[in-house]
């Protein structure tokens, strides 16, 4: 080898990911090196900093930095994507984020349009279709058929002209449902009161009020009287009020646009997917509305002329309805050389479906129904056979939703990704993923405030030497119980068919602690969600995200601030009103937002702190009022443990307000700020407080939908503290769950399965953990009795 062979090559020298001064959210002046082409998984309990180090700053500058690359003219279509607060990014690569957020809630986006596999079979059917309908829109439900006529001129070469007087260009769409497989009947007597007059409060539609710009629309339109009961409206007016189509007015000057109230609701609530929707809107709709399977369509969403054409016996539609894994063989058994190319993408598109787990889904199945962790791996299917390589994909907790069995599965793609020349950051929870990694960094100390630093960097084992809070407990292993309680009644379930379910009859006993368990696509959530949730007295606590702007914190979110308004207002005689910063109190400059936004169009938005209110949010008179000695703007600024013992005895005492706060300790928030905005919580963070939200709701059942998602090691023992205090209450609990150490602390545990899909559906074990893993009889039973050591 020449001495110049030996010399290394200045590229070669870019081996690293060097994050300097980092300070999103609540990181502190984070300094750290990443090695590319590993997998490094991001440590520490809920709250530390790890979303904000990997998604806020080496995610997001990545995206801003590729967005930057486009013209400003495309820039100006794409979401404005600020810099990180960080010294130095370096050696950076292009991103892929995989993260847990929900697909897409249309009504009519399903698991086949969101990846490309519906897209490739409405091909297949165009080209081998019989009869042959037309192009690969004739089976979309998502375009209706449309006909233009008129006259359309065509020159050619000498003067010729073409004259053609209609046309039609054919769509999959069902006219009836307009492609969403069901049609809805509205209950009237749930949108109106009849007995009383618009400006009496008849519209009883969340969000109608007379007050606001709704009654300046309903009375400026002229078609009906205001103050007459709706029982005396004439045939005409009643058809206004309700059904018109959108009609152009001027009101005061100012154009506007009128539309009948059930015609805005079959547009803004009814088109969307009703679990979108905001919890008081959901309700509404779910009072308001009747669903029913389309007569025309059967609920395939298609027309007959779509359903009319089949491949070796079977429409789209039967197709899409199939498991995936079962539409592989079949795919597999069609030879059609002039389609090769198509077959192979489709196919190898659906193998991954079944390789990351998945096989149990069908195409047809909505994606707003898909768990976050069942997202996420969706999103990931794209990526498999990627051919791209020295791409960073980043992960958000990717084993979320995932039994013990398919935990080692999902490590396996992670490995393989990584082989391939990539670099895979992963935020992760689960010792058996954070496991396989080259790299750990673990944040910390604790959360909010107290952590945002890096307090270890290195191997696993070096992590398990630590005497870090994730290294202390990486070992930990919770053990069976020596008693269990005993059950006082029970809640029949008899003959459940939801989705997979095949005819369960199954015993829930209250008084207990138990657990729902089994493989994804076992049928868990199908069982409780389809027959104990809705029931009287169940609180149910799915995995809907919590929506909310910038404006929104826990103190809004809990309703916590409305005593807090209410001790102000007390205290000083005035109004609730002045100590929001959303209503009266506002500083007028930044109306209450305490920073001032300016937007740069296409680059990226300016946020600079209000210069008038100092950044407190509130007008400076409002200021001047205190209760206790602490004016609003100290008391947002609080933790929750610091404004649970403020408001908790002396002067300051406000029992309702307390009692809110405690909740918020009791799920392990203690360090959360009350005016702390939502979209600066983590994903952990967010679920606990919708937690605190619904254990203040009246209930004897509650039903929990994987508790321990996002939560660290360290913190699941405090959620078994707060499960037990719920039961010993007097109440039941229901946890759907993977974690083994719910599953060891559970009094009764009912698996489900044995497999997904078809293959699950049934209770294969009622019991208690001892007896689950002293028979080993399933595969849940195997793992938990390897977790317990049993």
């Amino acid at each position: 080898m020449s001495p110049r062979d030996a010399t290394p090559h200045p590229a070669d020298s870019h081996d690293l990911i060097r994050v300097t001064g980092a300070r999103v959210n609540n990181l502190r002046d984070v300094n750290v090196e990443l090695p590319k082409r590993r997998l490094t998984a991001f440590t520490g309990i809920s709250g530390s900093g790890k979303s904000s180090l990997v998604f806020g700053t080496i995610a997001a500058e990545s995206q801003r930095l590729i967005n930057e690359t486009y013209s400003a003219f495309v820039q100006g279509f794409m979401p404005s994507l600020a810099r990180p607060d960080v010294d130095v990014l370096d050696g950076l690569t292009t991103a892929i984020i995989v993260d847990q957020e929900r697909l897409g809630a249309d009504a009519r986006s399903t698991v086949g349009t969101a990846t490309d596999a519906h897209a490739m079979l409405r091909i297949l059917f165009s080209r081998l279709g019989e009869p042959h309908v037309g192009p690969p829109t004739a089976f979309s439900f998502n375009v209706p058929t449309r006909i233009a006529s008129g006259a359309l001129e065509v020159e050619k070469g000498r003067g010729e002209r073409k004259v053609v007087r209609k046309q039609v260009y054919l769509g999959g769409m069902c006219p009836r449902c307009e492609g969403r497989g069901s049609v809805n009947d509205l209950d009237l007597t749930a949108i109106y009161d009849d007995s009383r007059s618009l400006r009496e409060g008849a519209l009883l539609v969340p969000g109608y009020s007379m007050d606001g710009w709704y009654g300046r629309i309903f009375g400026g339109s002229g078609f009906f009287d205001m103050d007459k009961p709706i029982a005396t409206y004439s045939p005409r007016e009643l058809e206004d009020l309700l059904y018109k189509e959108p009609t152009k007015i001027k009101v005061d000057g100012i154009n506007l646009t009128y539309e009948g109230v059930v015609t805005k609701i079959q547009r803004s609530m009814l088109s969307r997917d009703v679990d979108s929707l905001q919890p008081h809107v959901r309700a509404f709709v779910e009072r308001a509305a009747t669903f029913r399977t389309c007569p025309d369509c059967d609920g395939t969403r298609l027309t007959q002329e779509s359903l009319s054409s089949r491949i070796h016996g079977a429409n789209i539609a039967e197709l899409c309805s199939m498991e995936i894994r079962d539409l592989a063989e079949w795919l597999r058994e069609l030879d059609a050389p002039s389609v090769a190319p198509l077959l192979r993408a489709l196919g190898e598109t659906l193998d991954s479906f079944v390789e990351i787990g998945l096989g149990y889904l069908s195409l047809e199945r909505p994606s707003g129904s898909l768990s976050g962790g069942e997202a996420q791996r969706v999103k990931m299917i794209r990526h498999l056979g990627s051919s791209l390589t020295d791409v960073t994909y980043v992960f958000d907790e990717p084993t979320i939703g995932m039994h013990p069995h398919d935990i080692q599965r999902m490590n396996d793609l992670l490995l393989r990704l990584r082989d391939k020349g990539n670099t895979v950051l992963v935020v992760e929870h689960k010792p058996e993923t954070i496991a396989i990694a080259d790299h750990v960094v673990d944040l910390g100390p604790r959360a909010g405030s107290e952590g945002g630093r890096i307090v270890f960097e290195g191997t696993v084992e070096g992590l398990r030497a630590s005497d870090t809070v994730t290294g202390r407990h990486l070992d930990d292993r919770a053990s069976l119980k020596d008693a269990v309680r005993e059950r006082t009644e029970v809640l029949e379930v008899r003959g459940a068919r939801t989705n997979n379910l095949q005819d369960v009859d199954v015993d829930v006993p209250l008084g207990v602690l138990t657990v729902i368990t089994g493989v994804a696509g076992s049928g868990k959530s199908s069982l409780i969600h389809g027959s104990l949730s809705g029931r009287e007295g169940v609180v149910t606590v799915d995995q809907s995200a919590i929506r909310g702007s910038r404006r929104s914190n826990p103190a809004t979110y809990t309703g916590l601030l409305d005593p807090i308004r209410k001790a102000f207002a007390k205290a000083t005689g005035t109004k609730p009103a002045l100590f929001s910063a959303n209503s009266e109190g506002a500083c007028p400059s930044c109306n209450g937002a305490g920073v001032i936004y300016s937007d740069l169009a296409m680059m990226a938005g300016v946020a600079t702190p209000c210069e008038a209110c100092e950044g407190k949010r509130f007008q400076a008179d409002v200021l001047e009022y205190t209760f206790a000695g602490k004016d609003i703007s100290e008391v947002l600024a609080m933790s929750v443990d610091e404004a649970t013992l403020f408001f908790g005895e002396g002067e300051a005492r406000v029992p309702a307000a307390h009692k809110v706060l405690e909740r918020l300790g009791d799920v392990g928030l203690g360090y959360v700020k009350l005016g702390q905005p939502l979209t600066t919580l983590s994903g952990g963070e967010r679920q606990r407080l919708k937690l605190a939200n619904h254990l203040g709701e009246k209930g004897a059942v509650y039903v929990l939908d994987e508790p321990t998602t996002g939560l660290h090691l360290a913190d699941v023992a405090q959620l078994l503290g707060l499960l037990d205090r719920i039961v010993d209450s007097g109440r039941s609990v229901v946890v759907i769950e993977h974690h083994q150490a719910v599953m060891a602390h559970a009094d009764w545990i009912i698996d489900l399965g044995p497999g997904a899909g078809h293959d699950g559906g049934r209770v294969v074990f009622e019991g208690t953990p001892a007896d689950l893993v002293a028979s080993r009889s399933t595969l849940t039973g195997q793992h938990l009795a390897a977790y317990v050591g049993g």
